[in-house]
């Protein structure tokens, strides 16, 4: 065994050169700058663990085995989009790429191989290939192994994996370069990793609306006749998904319109957008031999074929070219507004086998394991270059992704997993740069229906996909009401769902964190704010008693509302927040009530105004028309109309305040569209709510810059819900009871 040496990449970030890395890897592919600036202006904390506890060894099978310590009960999340679990610790992940992970073995649309440990630090492998984390489920005969040895037959505390006190990372056989960092917190290093990737992504605001797939073979007027359904019916919707149908012919695909079923695509484009909604294109990579690139495509291609079709080597820039020009030429000149990209993260091992093998090989030299592990990010990465050309933003889905996706436009999908797994995947998706979708399709009776819709209009991306049965927000005449209530809701919450997406770019910070990130960052921040003023937290203090882990630390027990005590061995994977003002707590179908971890202060519940303690666990009672949202005490969220889709122009906007405390937060604003705001840093105006001696409030808000959409249209003071949508002028001040 032997000490690794570690340089400095970047603030509070290490690496070290591991054997003889392949050139292709998903940092390498995205060519993204670190953001050095905002890096710089985290605290400056050492790692929560010596160098020399971090060992090498190789094994006699090949390849090298790195190691961390663990403590006994030291927590680690990420490994990617994980379905079946969020803390990884006791398992093993093989984080390899597959289009149908149905087993908890680590393989998945997005393996991205990064850990945050609950101690304060993250690890990330940058690779092509497939990696192995054993997360504390290895033991080496001298950890004391013997005294873990268990009757099975007499001892009920018998477990198939004893806690071991290492995590062990299998590189491949070539090496890897490694990375490091720190903390102070697990909300820190997962900011470092962001940032070190390239920042987060800022979508354009149209991107942040309600989103509507129609059925594949739906023709031009087919499409614009639903669309507008959703305006009759007083339904927001900004983007409209054509699925397969829209190509001249599928699987394989040719990229090119279906002359039949769309004679004139420059009009249709040009009605939908007149009519405010934006188009999103389904396709795949693999190239129909009816496809114009097909003749070009067949020498940058790889020896196997998909469906037929050519499975192009994207890492080519001159495959890279003309799949760019064609989709410029044929799609983005004529106002298509993104992509979504299916079929890039299949298995050869699954019965349903239809992605090339491993062993495929590319004319680059690159073979089948390293192209399919890459082929999402590379997918990704092209399509958004065509409208960062054009200084246009995109929004859009891919079904495989990997490490580095942080500044990428795109937001994970699959229509596999059932409702519990679709919210564990989001609130997973939080420690690795990664946005999920938990899309509906059909569903099993109007109780799911409405429980899986509330959930989707609290996600990155809110999209209901009708490619399969047709099914519409109206479909279901029991439940439209609810329906359309949660649509119009998450178009009021825009302005701050975007200011959120706006912390991400700027410093990397989760839009959508789960609850370990949460209540990890609220205890160092408690924690931190111990000393007097001007002075700093000692590092040690700071990282101490870690091992408790993010949520056993949590202070208060046995409270009126529940023992949280008796809630530690749950990993509170079903709520999330969505940024630091706004919790969501989602209902599944057969449930009239749950239990909800709140943190520490005071929260509101949004649609009925009961004030509850935080630092508990509380019990709802949710009837099925009413979902539990959370808002913090002296929060100030800012609110829309529910329009029927964003406007290009001004979009009025009113500052709700809740609860009885001062408060203040910043708002985002920029034009929305272009990546202008890269240049000038974008408009953040500062928001502020003072209470005077008697009890009243008022507020002031910071002028916008250039560019900006958001007029002020006044104020709620004293809110104890979201207030009902403005039937009059607004409250200017006092307490406003609901």
């Amino acid at each position: 065994m032997q000490h690794t040496d570690w340089i400095q990449a970047a603030p509070g970030v290490w690496k070290t050169v591991i054997g003889s890395p392949e050139g292709l890897t998903p940092l390498t592919c995205m060519k993204r700058k670190p953001n050095m600036e905002a890096m710089a202006r985290m605290p400056d904390v050492p790692l929560p663990l010596g160098w020399e506890d971090i060992v090498l060894s190789r094994p006699t099978s090949g390849g090298s085995l790195l190691s961390f310590p663990l403590g006994r009960s030291e927590e680690l999340y990420g490994a990617g989009l994980q379905f079946m679990r969020m803390n990884q610790r006791g398992r093993t992940r093989y984080l390899r790429v597959n289009s149908d992970p149905r087993q908890d073995t680590g393989e998945t649309h997005a393996p991205v191989p990064f850990l945050v440990s609950g101690r304060g630090y993250g690890v990330l492998v940058d690779t092509a290939r497939a990696v192995t984390f054993y997360c504390g489920s290895t033991m080496r005969q001298h950890e004391g192994a013997a005294a873990e040895a268990r009757d099975r037959n007499t001892d009920r505390g018998w477990k198939a994996t004893p806690a071991s006190d290492r995590l062990e990372i299998r590189l491949p056989l070539e090496g890897a370069e490694v990375y490091l960092f720190a903390g102070p917190g697990m909300m820190d290093a997962v900011r470092r990793y962001n940032l070190f990737c390239g920042g987060g992504v800022l979508p354009p605001r149209w991107g942040l609306g309600f989103w509507h797939r129609v059925p594949t073979l739906y023709r031009d007027e087919e499409v614009e006749r639903e669309a507008m359904e959703f305006r009759a019916r007083d339904i927001p919707c900004d983007v409209i998904g054509l699925e397969p149908g829209w190509h001249s012919a599928s699987y394989p695909v040719t990229f090119e319109w279906d002359a039949g079923r769309f004679p004139d695509p420059a009009g249709f484009v040009s009605r939908m957008r007149q009519a405010g909604f934006r188009l999103n294109l389904w396709e795949h990579p693999y190239v129909s031999p009816r496809s114009g690139l097909y003749v070009e495509m067949q020498a940058l291609s790889g020896d196997y074929s998909v469906w037929g079709g050519l499975a192009p080597d994207y890492t080519l820039e001159k495959a890279r070219e003309l799949y760019a020009a064609q989709h410029e030429r044929e799609h983005v000149s004529l106002g298509i507004s993104g992509y979504k990209l299916d079929e890039c993260d299949g298995s050869e091992l699954t019965r349903n086998a239809w992605m090339f093998p491993a062993h495929a090989s590319f004319p680059s030299g690159h073979d089948g394991e390293q192209m399919r592990q890459l082929y999402g990010l590379l997918l990704q990465d092209m399509t958004s270059g065509i409208y960062r050309r054009r200084n246009r933003r995109t929004y859009g889905l891919v079904r495989a992704s990997n490490a580095g996706a942080s500044p990428l436009p795109y937001v994970l999908y699959s229509d596999l997993y059932d409702h519990r797994q679709f919210v564990r995947a989001l609130c997973n998706a939080s420690f690795c740069g990664l946005l999920w979708s938990p899309e509906v399709r059909r569903t099993e009776g109007t109780e799911d229906w409405v429980r899986r819709m509330q959930t989707v209009c609290f996600s990155p991306l809110a999209m209901l996909n009708a490619w399969g049965d047709g099914v519409k927000p109206w479909s279901d005449p029991e439940a439209e009401t609810t329906i359309r209530h949660y649509i119009r809701l998450r178009m009021r919450l825009l302005p701050y769902i975007y200011s959120v997406f706006a912390e991400y770019e700027g410093n990397g910070t989760p839009p959508f964190p789960a609850m370990p990130l949460v209540l990890d960052e609220a205890k160092r921040t408690k924690r931190s704010a111990a000393p007097a003023a001007g002075e700093m937290p000692d590092a040690a203090a700071v990282n101490g008693s870690a091992q408790k882990g993010a949520i056993q630390a949590f202070d208060v027990l046995n409270t009126s509302e529940g023992a949280y005590g008796a809630q530690l061995g749950r990993e509170w994977d079903d709520q999330f927040c969505i940024g630091r003002d706004l919790l969501v707590a989602p209902m599944f179908a057969g449930e009239t009530g749950r239990d909800v971890l709140l943190p520490e202060g005071v929260w509101y519940e949004a649609e009925t105004g009961v004030r509850r303690e935080g630092g508990r666990v509380v019990h709802v009672e949710c009837p099925l028309e009413r979902m539990p949202i959370f808002v913090r005490e002296g929060a100030v969220i800012p609110m829309m109309p529910a329009l029927d889709h964003v406007p290009d122009g001004e979009i009025p906007v009113e500052l709700i305040h809740f609860g009885s405390e001062p408060g203040e937060s910043k708002l985002y604003d920029d034009d929305g569209e272009t990546f202008d705001y890269e240049r000038t840093g974008g408009s953040w105006r500062q928001v502020t709510v003072a209470r005077a001696a008697d009890g009243s409030f008022s507020g002031t808000v910071e002028s916008g810059g250039p560019g900006c959409r958001y007029r002020i249209t006044g104020w709620r003071f004293g809110q104890t819900c979201l207030p009902p949508e403005s039937t009059g002028p607004a409250n200017r001040g006092g307490v406003h009871d609901e």
